[in-house]
């Protein structure tokens, strides 16, 4: 099951008023294993923010490389290539 944003937002929200309540809280998961499947799913989202970022910074850089590559060493046409 995948929840957007505003259901994680509700959910936690819901959860906080459970943590509130105490020991007089619904039956169900408790409260403590939800808050920390809540904050593991923010973690997760601010590492694949992180590991984005590395990958277009990787992809920026290359293009530099093959950039100068191009530029340093114009390709030649070698006859025996042609074969």
């Amino acid at each position: 099951m995948i929840l957007s944003s505003s259901q994680l937002r509700a959910l936690k929200e819901r959860n906080d008023e459970e943590l509130r309540k105490g020991k007089h809280g619904k039956y169900g998961y408790p409260a403590h294993t939800i808050q920390d499947l809540l904050l593991t799913i923010e973690a997760m989202k601010k590492e694949k923010k992180k590991w984005k970022q590395l990958a277009q910074e990787r992809g920026k850089v290359l293009h530099d490389v093959l950039t100068l590559t191009i530029k340093a060493a114009p390709p030649t046409s070698d006859p025996d290539d042609e074969l």
